[in-house]
């Protein structure tokens, strides 16, 4: 896998839905599954929980816990199911997470983490990898981040994800955590630059491949491995059309949202012949229009008619239609201006 870039694991939001669309869009990009935390693997609907389609590959799975012996399990029947990759959450700053003692309040715990990579690792053939924030509360971050990523380090983890801000478990909601606590990006530079021989990728705040590309650029001496977006592919998911070329050099022509939508077609018509539900799949496309005429169109039937009953691709069509129309009545407001 090249990790130049991965899209970020997101709860509610990159379901194999949306992986799938996203992938519509970039073959290269590494993908990620949302948070499934370890006892759900192993006592709940797998299927459901994990099934995903082979066009999603390079696909990892993220697991929530911190039981060795269940991360254990759990990781090995994701590695059946055909991941790529084993990820453990040390990150996740939700109330929910925390009574659970998993997500980032395992930044206090950096030996345990250390067991419980040391376990996935021992279970599967596939990557074991950690997606961390660089502390937690009153932590020092440069020593907090250090201690997690050397103690994992130490049982032989070498790829790490880095949310570049700390995590405030007390007095700030999952929502401002991902925006308030200040960005340290010099600091997972600090992290790469002291430790070249593992996989360093850099999250948070990051909104564009403009940026992604800033980040990949060695001009300082260090020349991270990767760059992880969250939100802005989500709400902006075009962009990743041209992510092939930018990022990874490749010749083929950026994907085009009308393109994408072809591509991400046959894999509506299979879900739909399944039993799923229009608006499971439209829900993660709301934004593929962002900044065009008939945007504002194209969202509303998304919305509005994908959940009438019966609804199907021809759904979609409209809405494609909609931003067409308004594009071509762009075109001649231009020219007879």
């Amino acid at each position: 896998m090249d990790r130049r870039l991965s899209i970020a694991p997101m709860m509610d939001w990159t379901d194999r839905h949306c992986r799938a669309f996203h992938r519509a869009l970039t073959s290269r990009a590494l993908l990620y599954t949302e948070m499934v935390t370890a006892p759900a693997v192993i006592h709940g609907d797998r299927e459901r929980l994990l099934g995903f389609d082979a066009v999603e590959h390079p696909v990892a799975l993220q697991l929530g816990g911190s039981d060795p012996e269940q991360l254990a399990e759990a990781a090995r029947i994701g590695a059946a199911f055909g991941y790529d990759e084993i990820n453990l959450n040390v990150g996740c700053p939700s109330d929910r997470v925390q009574s659970g003692r998993f997500g980032a309040c395992l930044m206090r715990e950096p030996a345990l983490v250390a067991d419980c990579m040391a376990a996935i690792r021992s279970a599967v053939t596939v990557p074991a990898t950690v997606k961390c924030r660089i502390g937690v509360d009153d932590q020092d971050p440069a020593i907090s981040l250090f201690e997690t990523v050397d103690a994992c380090a130490a049982v032989g983890i070498e790829v790490f994800i880095v949310h570049a801000r700390k995590a405030w478990l007390q007095g700030l909601s999952p929502k401002e955590n991902r925006d308030v606590p200040p960005l340290d990006y010099a600091l997972v530079r600090r992290l790469k630059r002291g430790r070249p021989h593992l996989s360093v990728t850099i999250n948070g705040g990051v909104a564009s491949l403009d940026e992604a590309e800033t980040h990949l650029d060695d001009a300082d001496g260090v020349q991270l491995d990767g760059v992880m977006l969250g939100r802005a592919a989500y709400h902006e998911p075009a962009i990743l059309g041209q992510a092939d070329r930018r990022l990874y050099g490749a010749a083929t022509p950026d994907i085009d949202a009308f393109a994408a939508v072809d591509r991400y077609r046959p894999s509506m018509a299979a879900r739909l012949a399944e039993g799923v539900h229009l608006p499971a799949m439209t829900r993660h496309m709301l934004g593929l229009m962002h900044g065009r005429p008939g945007a504002r169109t194209f969202r509303r039937i998304l919305t509005v008619e994908a959940v009438k009953p019966g609804a199907g691709l021809e759904v979609v069509d409209r809405a494609l239609d909609a931003v067409r129309e308004a594009e071509a009545r762009s075109e001649l407001r231009t020219e007879a201006a």
